[in-house]
């Protein structure tokens, strides 16, 4: 490993000469100077700088903000045997990450040197992930090189640098997660909290307290207060994902969130205000749900301002064998033209999310160097149950449109053993989309 260079910034040589020695005794590469403007120079080859406060020329306090002009993450302490309260705060303010008052021991300076240094650390591994998940979310690592996905692209780009609220739709596994995620590394919030909710995972009691948070004594076992998904995301992005299954009494608080961007806590009447940004997705068509009752035509249209619908992979094609060159790479195989003209031939009722699995396993289980068409294992008797009903407009023969839906819900109950959530899903239908059809069948 490289040793970490320090420079030291002391108009006193004596000083300058026994600081330099001992942190180069230390293991470090050590750059000794005595003016700020020196200084200066040598700061972009720095992993730390040691600055006195009161110098020749530029003092210490002027070095910082011209080093915070050129946005430098080079830590810096700052010593001065004016070691007043003001002077520390002052060089906080302006960036330093510590205050070393003079005279100090040689103790002290290699701790709050190490200090320092861990400091750099972990802002350069936390830049790193940062710069790593943004990455990860433009454009072209995500595949789409179909018409529909490129004019995707095209909205997101135009919507990201404003503060919209935006609507995601499309079937389970097309990739709403990663739109959502693109917006919000696109736009001004980037590097801010990105807090993805799925509302389908949250049961109904909990669903408050987990998004608006909750009071000491708020309910049994509530021995803490803790903040809700909306205060951890606050100047960031909110991503309600399944939006479609968030019950009435909360999609009250979430057009209040959307209009006032306030809400109060569970077990408080403070009401608090929040500076977030609204993604939604749904897997289900909302309008119908409209038509039900079992969703606020008020909140639709809040959510609604920005509608991106994001196509099935059976309708872009076109995407596949990117996709499957792309997903081979990530696990280490090659795909055969035999098994690609067979992952090209199925129609991925699972949508991406399916493709990925299936190249994975099939990488993991091939039996030679390469993916061949025997090596691919689709579980093709679901997405055939699927298609067939979607796709079958004929009527069992003597039974009426209610009466074959209610059978096929009373099939999917069966199925689920009694289970909605479970239920609503073999169907296709939100929670609430389910108890409504339920209601009207006269089944608690």
């Amino acid at each position: 490993m490289p040793k970490q260079t320090i420079l030291v910034i002391e108009d006193e040589e004596k000083l300058r000469r026994v600081v330099g020695l001992h942190l180069a005794a230390a293991g470090y590469d050590v750059k000794a100077v005595g003016t700020a403007e020196e200084g200066f120079k040598l700061a972009g080859d720095a992993g730390l700088i040691l600055t006195d406060l009161k110098l020749p020329g530029m003092d210490g306090l002027e070095l910082l903000e011209k080093l915070k002009g050129q946005n430098s993450h080079t830590p810096v302490v700052v010593m001065s045997a004016f070691g007043t309260v003001e002077n520390a705060v002052e060089a906080m303010k302006r960036g330093a990450v510590d205050f070393l008052p003079k005279p100090f021991s040689l103790d002290h300076l290699s701790v709050v040197v190490e200090k320092a240094l861990d400091v750099r650390q972990l802002r350069d591994e936390n830049r790193d992930l940062r710069e790593a998940l943004g990455q990860r979310y433009q454009f072209e690592n995500i595949v789409g090189h179909s018409p529909e996905m490129q004019e995707i692209f095209a909205t997101v780009t135009r919507v990201a640098p404003t503060r919209a609220t935006v609507l995601l739709a499309g079937e389970s596994g097309v990739g709403k997660d990663m739109i959502a995620r693109a917006i919000h590394e696109h736009s001004p919030r980037k590097g801010r909290p990105f807090v993805k909710i799925n509302c389908t995972a949250i049961p109904e009691n909990l669903m408050e307290s987990e998004l608006f948070g909750y009071e000491k004594g708020a309910f049994t076992g509530a021995n803490i207060s803790k903040p809700g998904k909306f205060e951890q995301a606050d100047t960031g992005t909110v991503f309600l994902d399944e939006i479609g299954d968030v019950p009435a009494s909360i999609q009250v608080k979430l057009l209040r969130i959307l209009q006032e961007r306030e809400f109060e806590r569970l077990g408080s009447n403070k009401t608090q205000h929040t500076d977030v940004r609204v993604i939604a997705a749904t897997n289900v068509d909302l309008r119908a749900a409209l038509e039900q009752g079992t969703f606020r035509e008020d909140l639709y249209y809040r959510l609604n301002v920005v509608p991106m619908n994001i196509p099935p992979l059976r309708e872009r094609k076109d995407d596949i064998p990117y996709l499957v060159e792309h997903f081979a790479k990530k696990y280490g195989g090659e795909i055969s033209e035999g098994a690609l003209e067979r992952l090209m031939s199925y129609h991925w009722p699972g949508n991406v999310r399916e493709l990925e699995n299936v190249v994975e396993r099939s990488v993991l289980l091939a039996r030679g160097p390469r993916v061949e068409a025997e090596d691919i294992k689709i579980e093709t008797g679901i997405g055939r149950a699927r298609h067939a009903v979607s796709t079958d407009a004929f009527l069992p023969e003597g039974m009426t449109l209610d009466q074959y839906e209610q059978s096929i819900i009373r099939e999917a109950l069966k199925r689920a053993d009694g289970n909605k959530s479970q239920a609503a899903r073999l169907l296709g239908l939100t929670r609430n989309a389910l108890r409504y059809r339920l209601a009207q069948m006269g089944i608690e």
